[in-house]
């Protein structure tokens, strides 16, 4: 099995660890990743506001690049894959903005995009059974003990028509991973709420309040540890962690961290490269080895 693979720019940034555990674990599976080719930023989060031309443009380089490639592509940041599946579909539905952006793409590459290209989340893909099945195969840590509030954040199930998700509402592809690793997914009100990363730098006062709310709803929930599929949420909630002393840190975690957890693959490196280190939390649940 061979995929395109779309990291986008935080993946080569903040959200290394993200990046590293994909590659590792989709070697494990068996699954080959090929990265797209001279990729380009897809525009996330400030170009649909910014410049109406680039929001087309920036998303659709890398459209027309992927097919070039004849792989359905894997994109793993929630907000790279918003950019890229809406604009895959205002191309389908013959939106007359995008549809003349897509022919400017033709003067400029000589060549457009045709709107054949499957844009998928990691998500979708982890969900098949056959995947699921592979995952499971290499459970060697079950994470017995671990109570994740599991969480999706906006990105992955707004707007409707975006989400792959059965049910955008009550979302539940991470939970089933997280429970077939032998993990609690707890009951929580905070699963689809927004963390406002968007605004990090213009409004942070809100960003730290809202991201403070999730942290705080997913303590009330009695989690370890948060889990997301999205880099600028997995950002954002690590940095706005409650100052007090008094009040413990919650560890936010990758899906494929976690899977590579249970999967016993060495996940220290990824660890150490978050601003709170969950590695003090799972060594207390005897889910890392205390060395």
């Amino acid at each position: 099995m061979k995929y395109t693979y779309y990291p986008g720019c935080s993946l080569n940034s903040t959200a290394e660890a993200y990046n590293e555990s994909i590659k590792l674990l989709f070697n494990e599976l068996n699954i080959e990743l090929v990265e797209l080719a001279d990729w380009n930023c897809c525009g996330a989060t400030s170009a649909h506001s910014t410049n109406k031309f680039l929001s087309y443009a920036l998303p659709l380089r890398n459209l027309i690049k992927a097919q070039k490639q004849g792989l359905d592509i894997i994109v793993p940041c929630a907000a790279c894959y918003n950019v890229l599946k809406k604009t895959d579909m205002e191309i389908r539905a013959g939106n007359k903005e995008a549809e003349k952006i897509n022919k400017e793409m033709l003067s400029l590459f000589n060549e457009k995009y045709s709107g054949m290209l499957n844009v998928r989340h990691l998500l979708e893909v982890l969900k098949e059974e056959e995947f699921l099945t592979k995952i499971l195969n290499k459970l060697k840590r079950p994470l017995k003990g671990l109570k994740v509030a599991v969480y999706y954040g906006c990105l992955l199930t707004r707007p409707y028509e975006v989400s792959f998700e059965s049910n955008p509402e009550q979302p539940l592809i991470m939970d089933e991973i997280i429970t077939s690793l032998g993990a609690e997914s707890v009951r929580w009100t905070h699963k689809t709420e927004c963390c406002g990363a968007s605004l990090a730098i213009s409004k942070t006062e809100i960003v730290r309040e809202l991201a403070q709310k999730i942290i705080q709803a997913a303590k009330h929930a009695g989690a370890h540890v948060i889990v997301t599929a999205c880099p600028l949420c997995h950002s954002n909630l690590d940095m706005r962690q409650p100052t007090s002393l008094k009040e413990q840190a919650v560890p936010i975690l990758y899906i494929t961290e976690v899977i590579g957890l249970a999967a016993g693959m060495d996940t220290r490196e990824w660890f150490q490269k978050h601003l709170v280190n969950p590695q003090n939390v799972l060594k207390h649940l005897n889910l890392m080895s205390a060395s």
